[in-house]
């Protein structure tokens, strides 16, 4: 959910979506293939509604009384979320015991939507209809739940020696929420400055030299490497989109499930 433009953000249907963050391009008998880009029929399109209500099922979609949509600690998404999150934790326990080259400190960074923030209460009141207004509304006045077991897994691993650091699309404008959220929701490591990064297109940092025209690629793993050129080294990134991954600058990456939205 960085979303930095509207445009940016590509809203996909059903076993499109699905096939897109698991990676590839082939999504079936009658679906739309990688030699189909543009379905030939509507027979190729597989059908919004339903897609949604998959989606639901999937984070075990709960609602409470005054009609707001949950992810359910039960559901499918939270089970292989856990399993990410076991298989991370088992590769830090021995990468943060080892003694780095020179005197860098090890590091782990973060995306924030869908990474360490679940997004899954906003999308469903939105409708799965992102726009930049709906987005400050809602950050400002509402706290998004942490993403199932990612702040226990973050907390461990500050312990364990790994320094935090939370690198989001979200606009500098959101600063003050995005921290707030994190705080409130048990994510108990350092979240200053130095700590978390968020996108400032009308002033990008000196250390990215494609400025207003980075990509979200070139954002992210440009800020990477300027946390290493601080004296740490990335021994592990997470994020729930490939943009967020993509770029070098980390030992490791770990994809969280998104078949929400896609950001390029």
């Amino acid at each position: 959910m960085p979303r930095p433009a509207l445009s940016r953000r590509v809203r996909l249907g059903g076993a499109v979506a699905a096939a897109l963050v698991a990676g590839t391009a082939v999504f079936g008998a009658g679906q739309a293939t990688a030699e189909h880009s543009v379905p030939r029929t509507d027979k190729e399109i597989p059908n919004l509604t339903l897609v949604q209500d998959k989606i639901k099922a999937y984070y075990g979609d709960t609602v409470t009384a005054d009609g707001e949509h949950y992810a359910s600690p039960t559901s499918n998404y939270a089970r292989q979320v856990r399993g990410i999150e076991a298989k991370a934790r088992a590769y830090l326990t021995g990468a943060l015991a080892k003694k780095g080259t020179g005197k860098a400190k090890p590091a782990i960074v973060l995306d924030m939507d869908d990474t360490t923030l679940l997004t899954y209460n906003y999308e469903l009141k939105v409708g799965f209809n992102f726009t930049p207004k709906s987005q400050d509304e809602y950050l400002e006045h509402t706290d998004m739940a942490a993403v199932f077991g990612m702040n226990d897994l973050v907390n461990w691993a500050h312990k364990k020696g790994a320094e935090v650091f939370f690198l989001t699309g979200r606009k500098e404008a959101q600063r003050d929420w995005s921290v707030r959220n994190l705080k409130n929701v048990g994510y108990g490591v350092p979240l200053d400055r130095a700590h978390v990064y968020l996108r400032d297109k009308e002033h990008p940092p000196a250390y990215l030299p494609c400025g207003k025209t980075c990509s979200t690629i070139d954002f992210k793993s440009g800020t990477r490497r300027h946390i290493e050129s601080l004296g740490y080294r990335v021994v592990a990134n997470f994020g729930d989109q490939y943009s967020d991954l993509e770029g070098g600058a980390a030992a490791r990456t770990f994809k969280l499930p998104n078949p929400m939205y896609y950001l390029p």
